[in-house]
């Protein structure tokens, strides 16, 4: 058995569909996944049936790849783990399921974290889009500004014969610079803002810094928390209440979370309770809780830890601050437009300054020189 097995992995390497399956085809087995097996279904069968309802042909692929797994004797976890199919967090989770006879439980907490993030980005996304399309639209236009219009306007600007100020002789020269360079320089610029947003905001080793950039903004900041606690109640009460020990619900939720200040806590958490800690003492060796968790939540924490109703605490959490994070995307929203209308009323005064001045030279130098003969 053992020998077929490895010539079986040998055979079929999937690794890299990991990246072509959507995150909609990722919640859509899971969560079926859940109810099947909560109905009594085997995994086998239940893979098959899931299977045969997906549309994309490389998905259905995987979900045939580890429905044979499993036939062969691999538990479900070592599976997804072969095909990289799921993050660590979440195969962690269906191994303690499959371990503790709670798959099913498991697999419906993995299935409502997968909705409660897909809730919590969009709702960062619908915050951001605003200010983002704004921006960019005014970026379009001003480059078309400077590459068609102040083309036009450079050789009457040259005939003047006037003292041209800063502004237009600013506009002027970055105006030629994008006519003769302007193919070669827009691209290289959108590519250099494209790394420089990939390894400050996405790559491991350094996205703390785009991280600590947003957390210095105080309603990003204000959001970031609010979104992040709203999980944190969410997933670890619904973790704790199907039965899931505390240290591997923190593990599993610093797997799970991308912010690096959070991940730390949750890892000193699970540290401490696993010595023998309680969270209020936990909370008081960690320095900067107060930072990321208000003082008046780590109490409700304590004393749903001291009352036993722990993951009850955690699940009235995770609902109060996900109604709180929805308010604060309207708010935050309705608070950056004056902000922007302001940036873009700048940059239309400075072009229009930079058209206007140059003829209010001419204009004041011409009633100089019409002035003595009067």
């Amino acid at each position: 058995m053992i020998k077929n097995k490895k010539t079986y992995h040998k055979k079929i390497n999937f690794n890299f569909f990991s990246s072509i399956s959507s995150s909609e085809e990722k919640s859509y087995i899971v969560e079926n996944l859940a109810m099947l097996i909560n109905a009594g279904v085997g995994i086998g069968e239940s893979l098959e049936i899931i299977g045969n309802g997906l549309r994309s042909r490389k998905t259905r692929s995987i979900v045939f790849s580890i429905k044979n797994e499993i036939e062969q004797g691999v538990p479900l976890w070592q599976a997804l783990k072969d095909v990289r199919f799921f993050n660590s967090s979440i195969i962690s989770l269906i191994k303690i399921g499959e371990q503790s006879g709670q798959l099913g439980a498991n697999l419906t907490a993995i299935a409502m974290q997968q909705q409660k993030d897909k809730i919590a980005l969009s709702r960062i996304q619908s915050a951001m889009a605003y200010p983002i399309l704004v921006l960019s639209i005014t970026l379009v236009v001003a480059v078309g500004i400077f590459w068609f219009v102040i083309p036009k306007l450079i050789p009457i600007f040259t005939q003047l014969n006037v003292k041209l100020p800063l502004i237009t002789k600013i506009f002027i020269g970055f105006s030629s610079f994008l006519v003769n360079y302007g193919l070669i320089f827009i691209p290289a610029f959108l590519i250099f803002v494209f790394f420089i947003g990939y390894f400050v905001f996405s790559y491991s080793k350094t996205r703390f810094i785009g991280q600590a950039f947003l957390f210095s903004i105080p309603g990003v900041k204000k959001l970031i928390r609010e979104v992040e606690i709203s999980r944190f109640g969410y997933i670890l009460g619904n973790l704790l209440s199907s039965g899931i020990p505390l240290h591997d619900s923190l593990s599993a939720l610093s797997d799970s979370t991308r912010l690096l200040a959070y991940k730390k806590l949750y890892e000193n958490l699970k540290k401490d309770i696993e010595e023998g800690y309680s969270f209020q003492k936990s909370f008081m060796l960690f320095r900067n809780t107060n930072k990321l968790i208000p003082t008046a939540i780590t109490q409700m924490i304590i004393v749903g830890e001291q009352s036993g109703n722990l993951s009850g605490v955690l699940k009235n959490i995770g609902e109060v601050f996900e109604k709180k994070s929805d308010n604060t995307v309207k708010n935050l929203t309705v608070a950056l437009e004056p902000i922007l209308l302001i940036f873009v009323w700048f940059g239309v005064l400075a072009v229009a300054l930079s058209v206007i001045l140059p003829i209010y030279g001419l204009i004041g130098g011409m009633n100089n020189q019409i002035s003595p003969v009067m």
